[in-house]
């Protein structure tokens, strides 16, 4: 189940409010910019599959989203327990950065941990299948995609050099809860 938790920036041991509820989720977050739905496919998408197959099962929605914000190119990451850059892989976004470009992920599988700092309040979105987020350029975030990681996401890009993450330099991330347990902790 996807969940939002606010916490105070300076207490990151008790969340200031929570919700499973999406409509809740998508509400609380429009208030700082952030875009978060759900999208529903009619045909069953596995890990694993092709990545056209993966962006054709939500085509309707996929060019919706394209159509509407500009994005110049889309792909597809999988990452599995299994995969052996799996650490690499989680190490490169544990860090509060920012990018040029709205962060938009579409989970089509699995989950993952999105820690947004704004002012002085960070928003924790557990995302997972079925959850488009769309995090607005400049805004500070970390993601966590726990050590055993297992997603599948699309990602939208309007760059043409896709991921480029701007580092603050800040220890704020290492002082929140990570996606340590998985889904088991929810």
């Amino acid at each position: 189940m996807s969940r939002l938790r606010i916490f105070s920036d300076g207490n990151p041991s008790a969340p200031r409010w929570a919700t499973g509820e999406p409509g809740e989720i998508r509400d609380t977050l429009a208030q700082i910019g952030v875009l978060f739905e759900r999208w529903q496919t009619s045909r069953r998408v596995h890990p694993g599959a092709a990545a056209e197959q993966i962006i054709d099962a939500f085509r309707e929605d996929v060019d919706r989203l394209v159509a509407a914000r500009g994005f110049r190119s889309i792909d597809v990451v999988s990452i599995t327990p299994a995969d052996p850059q799996r650490e690499v892989m989680r190490s490169k976004f544990l860090q509060e950065h920012f990018h040029e470009e709205d962060e938009v992920r579409f989970f089509v599988a699995g989950s993952g941990l999105f820690s947004l700092h704004v002012d002085d309040q960070v928003y924790e979105v557990l995302c997972e299948a079925g959850d488009l987020i769309a995090v607005p350029d400049r805004v500070c975030h970390w993601f966590d995609m726990g050590p055993q990681p297992s997603f599948v996401a699309i990602r939208f890009f309007t760059q043409p050099e896709g991921w480029v993450g701007h580092f603050t330099g800040t220890d704020i991330a290492d002082k929140f809860p990570r996606y340590d347990e998985g889904p088991a902790a929810r």
